[in-house]
C-alpha cells in the first residue's frame, strides 16, 4: 500500500499532458436559407458556465432564468454574464439523491407575472412568484401522480400544454415501481381540466406551437429522437400526425428542448447541436457546440437566442425574430 501511495504522488508531481483543444461553438450551413436567419459571421459566446446540467431557460424580467438539473437550483444569469441563485432544492425532493435528474426543468411565465416551474424531483408543476416562494399548481392526473414533467407552453387560447416523461423516476424511470401512470404523456390543461392528448411517445420531451397556433410540435427523446407534428383543432383536438424530422443516429444529446421562430422553423436541440429546420422539413443548418446542447429560449426582442448546455449557457445574435411565450415580460 506504501508503495501505491508513493508511486501515485510520483504520477501527481509530473506535468499534467497538454488538455485537447476544445472545439469551438460554430455554426454549419447546410441551406441558403439559412443566412435569412443567422447572417453570415455571427459567432456564439458563452455567457456563464459551471454547472451541473442546464436547462430550461427562460428570459424572464431583463434575464434568463434556467435550471440545473443535477445541481437542484433554479438560477437566472443577466446579459452581462452576472449569475444569481434563485431557489436552492428547486425540485422540491426532500433529500434528493445526489447525481440524479431530480431538479428543476422547463419554465413558462403566467399572465400574471408569475413564473410555472416543472420539478422533475416532487413530479408536480408549481408557481414561482415574484417573492420566489413555490405554491404546486398539477401533481396527478385523476388521483395519480405525474412522472417528472419536463417542458411547458401556452397556446394561444391560454391551454397548458406540457410533457411528462419519466426521468425523473430515478430507480430505473418507466420500470421504477414509484411511477403510477401507464403512459409518458403530453397533458393539456385548459379550465381546471387536466387531459392527456398523446399517450403513445416514447420519452415526450420539448413542445411548442407554430406561429398560428395550428400546429403543435413533439419530441420524443429516442435516441436518436423525432420530432412530431399534429394539426391543432378546436380544444385542443389533434389530427394528422406525420414526422417533421427524424434526427440521425450519431452525436451527442438527444431530441429534447425546442421553440420556433416568427416564420414557422423549429430550432430544436439534438444529436451534436441545435438543429434549424424549416416547417417542411428540410434542416437548414445546425448550431454546433462543444457540449450536449439541452435547450434554447429566444430572449428580448426575439432576436437574441440563449442554448443551454451541459454545463454552460451560451447565446448568438439571430436576424429572424423568435416567437416568445404568450405572456413573456
Amino acid at each position: 500500500m506504501r508503495n501505491a501511495l508513493l508511486l501515485a504522488a510520483a504520477l501527481l508531481a509530473l506535468p499534467a499532458p497538454a488538455a485537447a483543444q476544445e472545439e469551438a461553438p460554430r455554426v454549419e450551413r447546410l441551406a441558403p436559407a439559412l443566412d435569412a436567419l443567422i447572417a453570415p459571421g455571427t459567432t456564439l459566446e458563452r455567457v456563464a458556465t459551471g454547472f451541473g446540467f442546464t436547462e430550461g431557460p427562460l428570459w424572464h424580467d431583463g434575464r434568463l432564468w434556467f435550471s440545473d438539473v443535477s445541481g437542484d437550483t433554479l438560477r437566472a444569469v443577466d446579459p452581462s454574464g452576472r449569475v444569481e441563485e434563485l431557489i436552492a432544492n428547486a425540485g422540491g425532493l426532500p433529500d434528493p439523491p445526489a447525481g440524479k435528474s431530480i431538479g428543476p426543468n422547463g419554465m413558462v411565465p403566467d399572465r400574471d407575472g408569475s413564473v410555472l416551474l416543472a420539478q422533475m424531483g416532487a413530479r408536480r408543476i408549481v408557481r414561482v412568484g415574484a417573492d420566489r416562494r413555490v405554491t404546486p399548481v398539477i401533481a396527478d392526473y385523476r388521483g395519480k401522480r405525474l412522472n417528472s414533467p419536463n417542458d411547458l407552453v401556452f397556446a394561444g387560447d391560454g391551454a397548458l400544454w406540457f410533457t411528462d416523461p419519466p426521468f425523473g423516476l430515478f430507480n430505473g424511470m418507466d420500470r421504477d415501481p414509484a411511477k403510477q401512470l401507464p403512459y409518458n404523456a403530453v397533458f393539456r390543461y385548459a379550465g381546471g381540466k387536466l387531459t392527456p392528448v398523446i399517450t403513445d411517445l416514447t420519452l415526450p420531451n420539448g413542445i411548442g406551437f407554430s406561429p398560428d397556433g395550428r400546429t403543435l410540435y413533439v419530441t420524443d427523446y429516442g435516441p436518436p429522437g423525432t420530432i412530431y407534428a399534429y394539426r391543432v383543432g378546436r380544444g385542443g383536438a389533434l389530427s394528422g400526425r406525420r414526422v417533421l424530422i427524424p434526427f440521425p443516429a450519431g452525436g451527442d444529446g438527444g431530441a429534447d428542448g425546442l421553440k420556433v421562430d416568427a416564420r414557422g422553423n423549429v430550432w430544436a436541440t439534438g444529436p451534436g447541436g441545435v438543429h434549424v429546420i424549416s416547417p417542411a422539413g428540410t434542416v437548414l443548418g445546425r448550431i454546433l457546440l462543444p457540449e450536449v446542447a439541452a435547450n434554447l429560449a429566444f430572449a428580448g426582442d426575439g432576436h437574441t437566442l440563449y442554448i443551454t448546455a451541459s454545463t454552460s449557457v451560451y447565446r448568438l445574435r439571430t436576424t429572424v425574430a423568435g416567437v416568445l411565450p404568450r405572456y413573456a415580460r
